[in-house]
């Protein structure tokens, strides 16, 4: 066991691909290093393991339960713990400009975690320089998926290691048998489609409502959304004002998904950037059939360039609609893609990618 301090930076604990991906690796180290301590302004840190030291204000508002104010608060808390343990190593989930920033200041090691495709967060070229720039002095820059790398070197000229998200596939198939309601879908004979992610504008459900209402009427359909997020009220108010309030439900998000994807037919993604979609993985586990934007990064890898699954491009509403009528038409085809794609799921493997988290960690512990 190494025994220097490893802080853990994840400022904002939510529901998402990225927390799941947070607890598998963050307890995961915990068998390899004795010191770890985790600094986050959330509140109910569960799943987490005892051995992590929790560092954080008891009782603290956080103004609307914002995320800016989340991250405020935590700089404050790494400053402080850098202040007497400069010499440790940080490991950036989240907020990874300001934590560079901070360990630079404290010439403190830090590796971070870049979670979605730069296509989302460097659009202007004064961040595009700011990351350049700044993205030289972390000792790594870990991806999710190797187009991910790509663009990485090409926007930043930076070696990023790429290690894919842990996948469990066991864990996943066994946690898919709970009982759930299976009233959720109304009609046996529809076509049953589950979206699972965020309302936030990343996730594009527009472009999703836009397609089911275009289709609605030619063919039987029914679209399940799961999911959380600032977007909730204009979602439900396009459905409501395109009377498809037979069609589609909105469902709030689940800790456990996976009951409801195997009751539906297949997933559908319609992103408009990732990282590498947990909710693919998790999707083709269950051999559901996949209709996903081929947005960066990620789906296109996962669906081997459409071997796997069927792509359309960000934000093509028609595209996708006729997707959702080919699914319907040719469904046998779209499964049998699924398991095409299913057996090439062990480059995901979760021991194998956590080993690699354990190895570039020590490693740099040890210089």
């Amino acid at each position: 066991m190494k025994s220097k301090k490893l802080i853990i930076f994840m400022p904002s604990i939510e529901g998402g691909g990225v927390e799941k991906n947070f607890f598998l690796i963050s307890n995961y180290l915990t068998k390899e290093f004795i010191n770890i301590s985790l600094i986050t302004s959330s509140k109910n840190v569960k799943n987490i393991n005892s051995n992590i030291k929790l560092i954080t204000t008891k009782n603290i508002f956080i103004l609307n339960n914002l995320r800016i104010f989340k991250i405020l608060h935590s700089i404050f808390l790494l400053i402080k713990e850098l202040f007497f343990n400069s010499h440790s190593v940080v490991i950036s989930f989240q907020a990874n400009l300001y934590a560079i920033l901070i360990c630079k200041f404290f010439n403190t090691k830090i590796i971070v975690r870049s979670n979605a495709s730069p296509s989302g967060w460097s659009k202007s070229n004064f961040k595009l320089n700011v990351f350049k720039f700044l993205l030289k002095y972390p000792k790594a820059v870990i991806v999710n998926s190797i187009e991910f790398k790509k663009e990485m070197k090409k926007k930043f000229n930076i070696n990023s290691k790429c290690i894919f998200n842990p996948l469990n596939k066991s864990e996943i198939l066994k946690l898919s048998k709970k009982k759930i309601n299976k009233n959720v879908y109304k009609y046996k004979s529809s076509l049953k489609l589950i979206s699972v992610g965020r309302l936030v504008d990343q996730k594009d459900h527009l472009t999703l409502l836009k397609a089911i209402k275009l289709i609605h009427l030619k063919c039987k359909i029914e679209l399940l959304i799961i999911g959380r997020g600032v977007n909730e009220l204009s979602i439900k108010k396009f459905i409501l004002d395109n009377n498809l309030s037979k069609k589609i439900k909105v469902m709030n998000f689940k800790k456990n998904p996976f009951p409801y994807i195997k009751l539906s037919d297949a997933l559908i993604l319609s992103s408009k950037y990732e990282g590498l979609p947990n909710v693919l993985l998790e999707a083709l586990t269950l051999n559901k059939p996949i209709i996903s934007s081929g947005c960066p990064t990620g789906p296109k890898e996962i669906l081997l360039n459409g071997k796997g699954g069927l792509l359309y491009n960000v934000g093509d509403y028609k595209a996708l609609s006729k997707k959702i009528l080919f699914m319907k038409k040719n469904y046998k085809k779209c499964v049998h893609k699924a398991k095409y794609a299913n057996k090439r799921l062990t480059r995901y493997d979760e021991k194998e990618n956590l080993e690699k988290y354990n190895k570039l960690i020590s490693n740099i512990m040890s210089k």
